[in-house]
């Protein structure tokens, strides 16, 4: 019997689907191309914006007219949160959510002998154990990415993810080690460490990034070791001062805005100010100056004016960052946000989005020019491809291996 199973979203989302996928694997099923004809459809969906759902129910269809009798699973945070709109698509045969996503296996096999119940979904906030961390690397190319935690304890106004992946799971320190440490035994000198929220890890063990990262490092092998998302203020002062300080922590940084106006920042419940991320920005670059500042930026809040776009896009013109993303902002279940009155319209969230890929398009272009002539450490992702320590990705051919850091020229 041949499976297919797509990921949508985050890279959370593409470790549970690699779990899924060799779970069925093991069971003597082939796993096949979404293009495939297959005889079960997996879509692994996401549901952080309008769009994501869109995207996911899109994907449903798509599995559905590829072969009319194919079993299809809608699983993931949209399943999670919006399980009843997904069921009353007559293209969806089973709702899985996070919390049952790994039972899938056996709730295809229970759906397939009897054809009983139709959604699966629990409480995410009962879930105080991992539950999804069977495999906790998922290699893009040769860069292993190891998810350390799950779960978020904010409640931004606007984020619906906290309701899809429940509050802080982490993987506990030992474990970490020694899945870094196979890998650099494997030969990887770079990976990447990721997670709903990673200045969280440790927060339900009694334990921190901080420390993680202090016991990571006596690792031998590993020349870069890469961080994904963090938030602004759990930056604390030995997170900051470690980061800024050790080399083999690589220089690329992304540290969510959201927005340059301190008014819909705390409408947005972010409990840092504008003044706050500058300086946060500004020291790092201080410290370390070749580093690459990303960011997150929502437009089109509730009641965000012209003057609060303005003060955005201001900002983000003065701030030495290396690279944007601008999202428009949608309602979500569950959210304070979503309940806000004064919405912005749909075409003035677009053309701000416009502005700023505009302005994000200019931002690469002038970190590239900043580094030109510089050394710098890179990773071999594949033949000809290289991903530099500072985050730009270069075509050079290099005498070196996948997944070996070498230095390079700029």
């Amino acid at each position: 019997m041949k499976v297919s199973v797509l990921t949508l979203g985050c890279r959370s989302n593409f470790f549970d689907t690699e779990l899924i996928a060799q779970s069925f694997r093991q069971e003597g099923y082939e796993i096949v191309s979404f293009d495939d004809v297959a005889d079960v459809y997996i879509v692994n969906t996401c549901t952080v914006t309008a769009g994501a759902d869109r995207s996911s129910r899109q994907a449903i269809h798509r599995a559905k007219r590829k072969n009319p009798n194919a079993l299809v699973v809608a699983t993931g945070c949209y399943a999670q949160v919006n399980p009843q709109t997904l069921a009353s698509m007559e293209e969806v045969d089973l709702v899985v959510g996070n919390t049952h996503k790994r039972r899938i296996l056996e709730l295809v096999k229970e759906f397939l002998e009897s054809k009983r119940e139709k959604v699966y979904v629990g409480n995410v906030f009962k879930q105080s154990e991992l539950q999804n961390f069977d495999i906790v690397t998922y290699f893009e190319k040769a860069r292993p990415f190891v998810k350390v935690q799950e779960g978020c304890n904010r409640f931004c106004t606007f984020c619906v993810i906290p309701f899809a992946r429940g509050k802080v799971r982490s993987v506990p320190e030992d474990r970490v080690l020694r899945e870094i440490e196979l890998l650099a035994d494997r030969g990887f000198q770079e990976v990447v460490l990721t997670g709903t929220q990673l200045s969280q890890y440790g927060w339900d063990l009694g334990s921190s990034l901080y420390k993680l990262l202090k016991r990571l490092l006596e690792i031998k092998g590993i020349e870069l070791i890469r961080l994904s998302s963090l938030y602004p203020s759990e930056i604390d002062g030995g997170l900051l001062e470690l980061i800024c300080s050790e080399d083999r922590i690589a220089p690329h940084f992304h540290l969510s805005l959201q927005s340059g106006s301190d008014r819909i920042l705390e409408l947005m419940g972010r409990d840092y100010r504008v003044e706050n991320y500058v300086k946060l920005v500004e020291f790092i670059l201080s410290r370390r100056p070749h580093s690459s500042i990303g960011t997150d930026i929502i437009v089109g809040f509730p009641s965000e004016s012209e003057e609060d776009f303005l003060q955005t896009r201001r900002l983000l013109e003065e701030l030495p960052i290396a690279y944007m993303h601008p999202f428009p902002y949608s309602d979500r279940p569950f959210t304070k946000a979503s309940r806000m009155k004064e919405k912005v319209h749909p075409g003035v969230k677009e053309e701000r989005v416009r502005a700023l890929k505009e302005l994000d398009e200019k931002k690469r272009e002038e970190f590239l020019e900043r580094n030109r002539g510089k050394s710098l450490r890179a990773v071999v992702l594949e033949k000809g491809i290289l991903l530099t320590e500072n985050y730009i990705h270069i075509e050079r051919e290099v005498n070196e291996s996948i997944g070996k850091v070498v230095r390079i020229v700029l």
